[in-house]
């Protein structure tokens, strides 16, 4: 390779995946064992048990750091218990902002089980500038945001939120699951750790739970790997593995991907049934312009409200044929779900509370026209 840096395909395949030194093979061993024999007392070649480090695990983490331009990456055993590791830096009496809109699941786990371990936080709409500082208080150690966000497709500037955290004394975590690594780079935005779901577009095709959190500073660096290692949530050789095939097609997947929820959201923006869409690639989102500055391009997520409300979001959900009914998202099948009883369920009654007459879209990579057939039978 050249002196510079190769581009995000080319790391795709190659960053921390050389060939086998043993055999020659030139897809990354899926390395099973647990424990591995040292030279002497505390001396080994790198690996000594597999919870602490494994070969596998090692290709994988160089890779995703590589894709998101970081030094680091910790891998782990699904996107939930990578927040943990990163969340788990908290001690009690401190306090997190995190957007209003968030993922129902990192609302859970902040405020259900780290709040009752004395951590406290604030919801607050990140679009907003003017709103995160009223939010922050002295004891505010983390900012954790989403953009684009789950499941409204909010954009928030990562420069502007990272700068007004810094000037605090707080970090900046920006899930970065909806984007990829190959549509936006939170880290060379100020964000100071980025966290995936690599079950979703990292591993592509619904068949891996996992979860990476990724940061170029050495000491946090240190914190999750300590974490990683004493709470012992890693994934295993053989979802490591199914994470690095997935990554090698990640650009061409996001391609095809977002142009087909690019012509889905103007088709449903066009449909009498449908209120309201949120895509950030459509000019009418409040977002666009940000959205076109800080990222690649806008994603294959798209939401949208039905008129008919909640009774006529459970029927279109329930008829589609293409679209899965079905929790997840990022892989090569495209998905329906209501978040508001499925994967938002568990923010009900809170201020993430989702609207039950929206439905989530995962676009996935089949023809865009038989796509949109299917969702035009749907809301007929």
């Amino acid at each position: 390779m050249s002196e510079e840096m190769p581009g995000f395909e080319t790391l795709a395949v190659h960053a921390g995946q050389e060939a086998d030194k043993a055999t020659g093979a030139v897809v990354t061993p899926i390395h099973l064992a647990t424990t591995y024999a040292q030279d002497a007392v505390g001396e080994h070649r790198g690996f000594e048990y597999s919870r602490t480090g494994n070969p596998t695990r090692a290709a994988l983490e160089t890779a995703v750091a590589a894709l998101e331009r970081a030094r680091f990456a910790v891998a782990f055993s699904s996107g939930m218990a990578a927040a943990d590791g990163v969340l788990r830096s908290l001690v009690p009496g401190d306090h997190v902002v995190m957007g209003n809109d968030a993922y129902g699941g990192t609302w859970r786990l902040i405020a259900r089980v780290f709040g009752a371990s004395g951590i406290s936080h604030t919801s607050v709409n990140l679009a907003d500038l003017g709103g995160l500082p009223r939010a922050m208080t002295d004891e505010t150690k983390l900012v954790w945001l989403e953009t684009p966000s789950n499941p409204l497709l909010g954009i928030v500037d990562v420069e502007a939120v990272s700068a007004i955290a810094h000037d605090a004394g707080a970090l900046v975590v920006v899930d970065n699951t909806f984007a990829t690594p190959y549509l936006q780079r939170p880290l060379s935005l100020g964000a100071d750790i980025v966290v995936h779901s690599s079950t979703k577009y990292l591993g592509g095709h619904s068949d891996v739970v996992g979860g990476v959190a990724v940061t170029d500073d050495e000491e946090i660096a240190s914190s999750l790997h300590f974490i990683q290692n004493a709470a012992g949530a890693v994934p295993s050789p053989f979802d490591c593995y199914l994470v690095l095939r997935g990554m090698k097609t990640l650009a061409v997947r996001m391609d095809r991907q977002c142009r087909n929820a690019s012509v889905i959201a103007e088709f449903l923006a066009a449909h009498r049934s449908v209120s309201h869409v949120n895509y950030p690639g459509l000019v009418s989102h409040p977002g666009h312009e940000l959205a076109s500055r800080q990222m690649r391009d806008f994603g294959a997520m798209v939401s949208f409200t039905l008129r008919g409300g909640e009774s006529q979001a459970l029927a279109v959900a329930g008829k589609t044929e293409l679209f899965t009914l079905a929790e997840s998202l990022g892989a090569v099948e495209s998905l329906v779900e209501q978040p508001a009883r499925m994967t938002h369920l568990s923010a009900a009654g809170s201020p993430l509370e989702v609207d039950p007459a929206l439905l989530r879209l995962s676009v996935g990579l089949e023809n865009v026209d038989d796509l949109i057939d299917d969702l035009s039978r749907a809301l007929a």
